[in-house]
Parts: C-alpha cells; sequence; structure tokens
C-alpha cells in the first residue's frame, strides 16, 4: 500500500475516524477502531455502549472479537489497532490479554486513559504510537461533548 511508517499510521487512523464519525451519528461517544494485520484492516469498530446497553461496548473491544474471528485465533500479536482515543484500562487489560503487537492512538484522554490509571498493562511486546493525527480526533470528542452540554 504505502509502505511502513508515518504515511500508513495516518492513513489507517483516518479510517479509524471513519469509524468515529458513525458512532457520533448515531450519538455514542465518538471513538472508531480498526484492526490492520499485513496492512489490510480486518476488523473495524465505533462505540456501541447505548446501541446496546454494555458499558463493555466500545470501539476497541468490538475490534478485538471481531479481529480474532476474523484470524480464527485469539492473539492478535501479528496485528495493529489504530484507535481515536486512547483506551481505557477495561479495553487496554483486554488488548495484553490478545497480546497486540502494536497500538496506534490519536488522543490522549486524560481522565480515563489506561497511561494514567495503568501505564503498564499492556503486553512488554505491545509497540507504541501515540498522538497521530491528535487534533482531529480531539476535536471530534470536543464537538460531541459541547453538543451534550447545549
Amino acid at each position: 500500500m504505502m509502505g511502513n511508517g508515518i504515511l500508513n499510521d495516518e492513513f489507517f487512523m483516518r479510517e479509524a475516524l471513519k469509524e468515529a464519525r458513525k458512532a457520533f451519528d448515531a450519538d455514542e461517544v465518538p471513538v472508531g477502531a480498526v484492526v490492520v494485520c499485513r496492512e489490510r484492516i480486518i476488523a473495524r469498530g465505533h462505540n456501541l455502549t447505548e446501541a446496546l446497553n454494555d458499558v463493555t461496548a466500545h470501539a476497541e473491544m468490538q475490534c478485538i472479537t471481531a479481529a480474532a474471528i476474523h484470524l480464527g485465533a485469539k492473539y492478535l500479536d501479528e496485528c495493529t489497532l489504530y484507535v481515536t482515543l486512547e483506551p481505557c484500562a477495561m479495553c487496554a487489560g483486554a488488548l495484553q490479554w490478545a497480546q497486540l503487537g502494536r497500538i496506534v492512538y490519536g488522543a490522549s484522554d486524560v481522565k480515563r486513559g489506561y497511561t494514567r490509571l495503568s501505564p503498564d498493562i499492556l503486553h512488554p511486546s505491545t509497540l507504541r504510537n501515540t498522538g497521530v493525527l491528535h487534533e482531529e480526533c480531539a476535536s471530534l470528542m470536543r464537538e460531541f461533548f459541547a453538543r451534550k452540554r447545549d
């Protein structure tokens, strides 16, 4: 596709942003995610906590399940998760169990992000890249919560 590096990360983060916009349009907290394996998107997800009345229905959890089904395996060690918001401790814990190969996220979550609550929760071999398309990811969240306050 585009080779490794920042262009690839931005390309796939834009795909995660498409998922976040689906959540936004459905009045869900606008978090979107995709799982990439061998340069292909194998799973897509966005928050469904309101639609499913399930506090665990985060974008990352949707992607973990879909990717495992796609691969026919529970470990995602050859995969990269792109997510628009830093995962919470629950999602980071699930990613640890899945032995995720790499995580790339856009906006930090200063209140509920795993790095604040449990910075070492990811699998020790999981590579990390943070702040990819940060402003686009953060502005969608700001717009969503500004609408909620109006």
